[in-house]
């Protein structure tokens, strides 16, 4: 019986005992379940009969005892008891409670799952690092949790689009053209220019491509620098994502939404929504209405549009493409971003607490020796993506990056992330899916499978250690479940973490394959059942963060 079977059970409880008129009570929508840490306190434990006291009219503990009488009944509870004010503390018999290695084994990959987003289109905003340079630590930071993340809401049941944003319009971009151009003629590049050896080696690699290029005019250099940079940046941008297994949908380009008018228009819609407004030669949009800390400009006096007029267009432009919720994740540096763009969708009248979400992660630092790790050989002042995989792996920089919450500073230690010691939490887990991966293989050897479905005996599973990793191996539906309404991928890793655990004290304290001469016994395959259980779990969890599940280490 899985935590979500019990909770529906209970909550039927609730209604049977309404229709008996022993509750004068609406039956809940969902009832919460939870696992106590302390096992002397059951299997479950649910806190609905403090819920329904006071619209009962009836002491919590008087609530309790109508509801333990019809949970006793339940075919696989063993025990039902009341405690404190009146909580009810469920034991399930160990049959029932083993059972669940079987139903996992048997849903694979579908286990944990679940359609709580179903129906719910969800544009997914993540990296969008200006197309000037190679992707740099904060935005590995947001390849690894944003990629993770649209496998969770997936997981939920949610249609989820992945979008990168090309800021390929604007200042940045023409500083990157000079920049090249500089570097091909060589010059100095101009003052607040790009620097770096890939500057160096793009502005060969164009010069190489486009023959007679230093021979043409200043201004035709450097349209063409421009162009063909970019070109090459992007491919390189989508190169390095692939390589470190984030995938992107669509990748949006800002200059498109000026060619397209699309930024004009932008501007038309939210005027007619009443919130555009003109003062001293500037066309402004009136974002203090919805807690903006100051109005925003669209168009400058000289004419021009700005960064802001190009966001409103930009999250129009999702809405209208079918997004319900967009999702934007953003650096630290970003901060002040939250409430402009928030102020936009409700300029646009939408609602600012449903139809836009704005997430924003902390700083990441790497360390080497024990000391902080600053440059990067190849872009000069900046850590890249390149250089991450290079020293630690996709896994473990995927893993170690996913696996906090991104409103708190990490730290890479470069030399625990390529060692295969549990403080390295990658391996850690890795090693747990190995480890099962190897018993089967040497029951394979023995001749020993886990048998038919029909001929599993979960009863046996009744030690201390069998029953804490089969109450974990129940958890991961409502972690994973959790961690999509949370929007906080993290979750699936402490759950992963601590299924680990789990195991290894499964593994070092109860005995899988029989030695030597021993017979193989019902016992023997149950707990195959409920390693290949395990297994199956941390499986799809790593699959969840993008990270492999290796059979061998």
């Amino acid at each position: 019986m899985t935590p979500a079977e019990l909770s529906q059970a209970v909550q039927a409880a609730v209604s049977a005992a309404v229709e008996a008129g022993e509750l004068a009570v609406a039956v809940p929508e969902h009832v919460t379940v939870e696992r106590p840490k302390n096992r002397d306190h059951g299997d479950y434990a649910t806190n609905v009969a403090l819920q329904l006291a006071k619209s009962a009219g009836r002491p919590p503990r008087a609530v309790a005892e109508v509801l333990a009488d019809r949970l006793r009944g339940i075919t696989g509870v063993a025990k039902v008891d009341i405690a404190g004010p009146g909580f009810l503390n469920i034991t399930l018999d160990t049959a029932t409670a083993g059972a669940l290695a079987r139903t996992i084994v048997e849903a694979g990959e579908a286990y944990g799952r679940n359609q709580d987003l179903a129906g719910l289109n969800i544009n997914l905003e993540f990296v969008s690092a200006n197309p000037t340079g190679p992707i740099h630590i904060g935005g590995v930071r947001w390849a690894a949790v944003g990629d993770s993340l649209a496998r969770v809401l997936r997981a939920c049941g949610a249609d989820v689009t992945t979008e990168y944003y090309l800021n390929d319009a604007g200042v940045q971009i023409g500083k990157f053209a000079a920049s090249l151009q500089a570097a091909a003629n060589g010059r100095e590049v101009p003052e607040g220019g790009y620097v770096g050896e890939y500057i160096v080696d793009i502005a060969k690699t164009i010069t190489e491509a486009v023959p007679g290029l230093l021979e043409k005019s200043e201004d035709e250099q450097l349209q063409l620098f421009r162009a063909e940079g970019l070109a090459l940046m992007v491919a390189e941008i989508k190169r390095s994502m692939d390589e470190f297994g984030t995938h992107f949908d669509v990748w949006f380009s800002e200059k498109s939404l000026h060619d397209s008018g699309a930024v004009g228009t932008a501007i038309d819609r939210l005027r007619e929504q009443g919130h555009v407004f003109e003062q001293d030669g500037a066309v402004w949009l009136r974002t203090t209405d919805f807690g903006d800390d100051k109005d925003r400009v669209l168009v400058k006096a000289d004419g021009d549009t700005t960064y802001f007029a190009a966001d409103a267009a930009y999250y129009l432009s999702k809405r209208d493409r079918g997004t319900e919720v967009a999702l934007y994740m953003l650096g630290a540096d970003h901060h002040g971003y939250v409430n402009r763009l928030k102020a936009i969708a409700a300029c646009a009248g939408d609602d600012m607490n449903h139809n836009i979400e704005v997430r924003i992660g902390q700083f990441v630092k790497m360390l080497r020796d024990g000391e902080e790790v600053r440059m990067s050989k190849r872009a000069g002042n900046i850590i890249t993506i390149d250089d991450v995989v290079e020293w630690i792996g996709v896994d473990a920089a995927r893993y170690t990056l996913a696996r906090s919450s991104t409103d708190s500073t990490i730290t890479l230690d470069i030399n625990i992330l390529t060692s295969q010691t549990n403080e390295n939490r990658v391996y850690y887990v890795q090693y747990a899916h190995s480890r099962m991966c190897a018993v089967q293989r040497n029951a394979d050897e023995q001749g020993i499978s886990r048998g038919a479905a029909e001929d599993f005996k979960p009863e046996l599973l009744a030690t201390e250690w069998e029953s804490d990793l089969l109450g974990h191996l129940g958890e991961f539906p409502r972690v994973l479940a959790s961690a999509g309404e949370l929007r906080e991928p993290h979750r699936v890793a402490t759950y992963l973490e601590d299924l680990a655990a789990k195991y290894h004290r499964f593994y070092d304290n109860c005995r899988i394959l029989p030695r030597g001469d021993e017979e193989v016994t019902d016992l023997t395959h149950a707990r195959l059942w409920l390693a290949d259980a395990t297994r199956t779990v941390i499986a799809n969890g790593l699959t969840l963060l993008g990270v492999s599940a290796p059979e061998r280490m």
